[in-house]
């Protein structure tokens, strides 16, 4: 057992201190008196935690698929422990507490093994002293930085790290395993190079259903192209999506546009199948023959996910990937407004961030609750299709459920989350009228509810809600509508003026008094009254903040044209007005040399005179 595990373990003995939580992507902490406590600075990689669980028996505990192990007590170092292990895909947590007084040694499970090669120290942590509130800093080995695959089916380099070759296999001196395992029979599996540069080597009695996805993003096609490196340059070159189908060449979704990746010639149906096939298990690949698609997350080699569609077309299959951020953004990452910060202050109600397909709203959903997650410590159930940013453990409990591998559908999830105790829902995606129905109703019961909704604008998002439900049903869902609605946050993405990224363009509408009443009566046609003279309750109107992204210089006149539903207004505004001369926004002759309130949420300037 490493000395390092043994220093972590030895927090136990602290008075007050109950568990021990080793969890990767996360600091190390523990709980004492009820209270969260880092003792890393940095986040434990997958390669420290599996240097500080070798040669212990918590390994043989680790769940070669999603779930957690019930609780067992064994013993480690002399030391009596109850363990909790969960596996998440490819994250793995680790739960200690003390053992009861007579407990007994928990029989390890014998199903998976796993054997260790020369992956070099752990960084050091120093003994732990009697304080616990100062976190050890973990130093971070380069090697466990993500890296870009260079060969057909070995090594993965990350050049901005100047590796000029990758790791020769054939100079690893892995560990001899003790003689008993060693008289099992097992399967050998072939040697994989996991993105964190850990070169380990497996021997295990039975192989899983599921491919691992590190195996599957490293394997050769059969061309000299991996999934892996055609990944690697669509995220080098900014894209969004890629999207690989027979009979073409791959292409990237850049600043929106649709562009090739390479010049090479267009992949044939076998060339595509190979790349995408060993991506599905058996019953996602039997899913795709009998329905003709597959919805999917798989874990990327460089860190985060990708929301994966998989299917069949007249030419053969076609996959398209979108890549979203390994961790949450925050809104100032994101260039939002800080008032959206207030949306998620509310205790229940719900709140809907709405948009075009495509146009961030997953990101800004995870923003905003990361916002919770880090202030408050809540119980936030999330309901995804797919499960797309996996949020560190914070002050909040964060129980993410995808649809498919954890419930049948949004609804049944919603159904079970209100048994849960839940204070926070997230749902994905509002797609029918059973979802927004549950929604509404744990809205009106003392949740906060905060889901997407793919509608352009506010007026758009509050007329799909209500014309999901039956006629002779919509004046009672008006009145649940208007009693729950906290906020709609409307955002679409336009390319910045000097083409090197996107902005996003908000419109914030805050549920007051006013607006219930319009939504109770039908009279949405006032909104854009109500968005005129709104601004002391919070609200901004689209317009607004297109005029002030092209005061500051973020985008031009003509994007902020094209993208105004009022046209005519925002190009008198812009053309023939001038800036200057825009009292909505600057208000320059009350108060001279001051920024306008807009201006002051992107941290952007008056332009000069």
């Amino acid at each position: 057992m490493s000395a390092q595990l043994d220093q972590i373990l030895s927090y136990l003995d602290k008075e007050g201190v109950t568990e021990i939580m080793i969890g990767m992507g996360q600091p190390a902490s523990l709980r004492r008196r009820g209270q969260l406590i880092k003792i890393t600075n940095t986040p434990v990689t997958r390669k420290q935690l599996d240097i500080l669980l070798q040669g212990t028996t918590i390994a043989a505990f680790i769940p070669d698929k999603d779930g957690a192990t019930p609780r067992s007590d064994i013993m480690v170092s002399g030391r009596m422990i109850r363990v909790i292990v969960t596996r998440r895909g490819d994250d793995i947590i680790l739960r200690v507490e003390k053992s009861p007084p007579g407990a007994t040694v928990t029989p390890a499970p014998a199903p998976l093994q796993v054997r260790f090669g020369n992956t070099g120290a752990v960084p050091s942590m120093p003994a732990p002293s009697s304080s616990v509130t100062q976190p050890i800093d973990l130093e971070i080995d380069p090697t466990d930085l993500p890296r870009r695959a260079r060969t057909a089916s070995k090594a993965i380099t990350n050049r901005s790290r100047g590796m000029s070759k990758p790791p020769d296999s054939r100079t690893k001196t892995p560990t001899r395993a003790p003689p008993e395992s060693r008289t099992r029979s097992r399967t050998k599996v072939p040697k994989l190079t996991p993105p964190m540069g850990i070169e380990l080597e497996l021997q295990i009695d039975e192989l899983p259903q599921r491919p691992r996805v590190n195996d599957v993003l490293t394997r050769a096609a059969p061309r000299a192209v991996t999934f892996a490196q055609i990944l690697a340059l669509a995220i080098e070159r900014g894209a969004t999506d890629l999207h690989i189908a027979s009979g073409r060449v791959a292409s990237i979704r850049v600043l929106g546009q649709l562009l090739p990746i390479d010049d090479g010639p267009p992949r044939t149906h076998a060339e595509a199948e190979a790349l995408m096939l060993p991506l599905l298990d058996a019953a996602q690949k039997t899913r795709l023959f009998d329905v003709g698609y597959v919805d999917l997350a798989i874990a990327a080699p460089t860190g985060g996910r990708l929301r994966t569609n998989i299917s069949r077309a007249a030419g053969g299959l076609k996959g398209t990937f979108r890549i979203a951020r390994s961790t949450p953004a925050t809104l100032d990452e994101l260039g939002l407004p800080k008032e959206l910060a207030k949306v998620v202050n509310h205790h229940q109600g719900l709140v809907v961030i709405a948009g075009p397909s495509g146009h961030g709203k997953t990101t800004t959903l995870s923003a905003l609750v990361d916002l919770v997650n880090a202030a408050r410590p809540h119980h936030i159930i999330t309901v995804e299709d797919p499960i797309e940013i996996v949020y560190p453990r914070k002050a909040a409990v964060v129980s993410q459920r995808e649809v498919g591998p954890h419930t049948q559908s949004f609804a049944a999830a919603l159904k079970g989350s209100l048994r849960e105790d839940p204070d926070v829902i997230v749902i994905g995606e509002l797609r029918d009228r059973v979802t927004v129905e549950i929604a509404l109703t744990a809205a009106e019961t003392g949740h906060l509810v905060i889901a997407t909704m793919s509608t352009p604008s506010a007026a758009k998002t509050i007329d799909r809600l209500v014309d999901m439900f039956p006629p002779d049903d919509q004046s009672q869902v008006r009145a649940s509508i208007a009693g729950a609605l906290r906020a709609i946050v409307s955002q679409r993405l336009l390319p910045r003026a000097d083409g090197q990224g996107v902005v996003a363009a908000i419109e914030l509408v805050t549920g007051v008094l006013a607006l219930a009443n319009m939504i109770r009566d039908d009279k949405l046609f006032q909104l854009p009254s109500l968005l005129q003279r709104g601004k002391a309750f919070g609200m901004i109107r689209l317009d607004d903040t297109l005029v002030e992204l092209v005061r500051i210089g973020r985008i031009t006149a003509d994007t902020a044209i094209a993208a105004s539903e009022n046209k005519r207004e925002i190009a008198t505004t812009l053309r023939g007005g001038g800036t200057q001369a825009i009292p909505k926004i600057a208000d320059e002759a009350v108060n001279p040399g001051k920024t306008s309130r807009i201006a002051s949420f992107f941290g952007g300037k008056k332009a000069d005179k």
